[in-house]
């Protein structure tokens, strides 16, 4: 059986992961292909446990280093105990959320730095990453806003600093340019069925 491939959606509040997700899942089926949705920190029982820590409370309750290696254990558990198992059975993998999240929320924008993270990341998941990784790119104004009006009580990122925001999404960027194989920029202020189009065109690569 063939491996299945892993992608990743990445990008700050509000860029409207959780919709793509969704539309690209259900491209992926109509091609019969198994489809696993996933979200990060989280994903399986215990890295769900380690979320509530991470995305609850006040924006400082966690020291920088801290919060690294939380977001870092969970991905161990949530890659050991579910993605891996996922693709080796053939399934693709769609993870709300993966390592570049941390490589940028708390490797650049908390200055714990990026080069620590990958040495963490080295020592612990060798050289694994997605096959893909998707970046909805929008004004972190706009994304807030969107995020912020939703009913939801995993505010503790959005409670942090526009400034904060802002060099986040300098970060994925930044990354992009660096890793261009492997991580794709899209338009997420595009009317929706834009960004679907835009984001199944990369895929249709890792379809041939």
């Amino acid at each position: 059986m063939a491996a299945g491939c892993f992608i990743s959606f990445e990008g700050g509040e509000g860029s409207g992961k959780s919709t793509q997700i969704k539309n690209l899942a259900d491209a992926l089926k109509e091609r019969g292909i198994s489809v696993h949705v996933t979200r990060e920190p989280g994903g399986e029982e215990q890295a769900e446990n380690i979320r509530t820590l991470l995305v609850t409370g006040d924006a400082d309750r966690w020291d920088c280093m801290a919060e690294t290696l939380l977001f870092l254990a969970a991905r161990v558990q949530h890659t050991s105990r579910v993605i891996k198992p996922a693709l080796e059975s053939g399934a693709w993998v769609l993870s709300d959320r993966s390592l570049d999240s941390t490589r940028v929320y708390q490797g650049i924008a908390k200055k714990v730095g990026v080069d620590t993270y990958d040495q963490l990341h080295a020592l612990t998941l060798g050289d694994f990453r997605p096959d893909l990784t998707l970046l909805l790119d929008i004004d972190p104004q706009i994304g807030l806003k969107r995020s912020l009006a939703r009913a939801n009580t995993e505010t503790r990122f959005e409670k942090m600093a526009l400034d904060f925001h802002r060099c986040v999404r300098e970060g994925f960027l930044q990354l992009a340019a660096a890793e261009p194989e492997r991580i794709k920029v899209i338009d997420a202020s595009l009317p929706l069925e834009e960004v679907k189009a835009a984001i199944l065109r990369e895929v249709a690569e890792k379809l041939k």
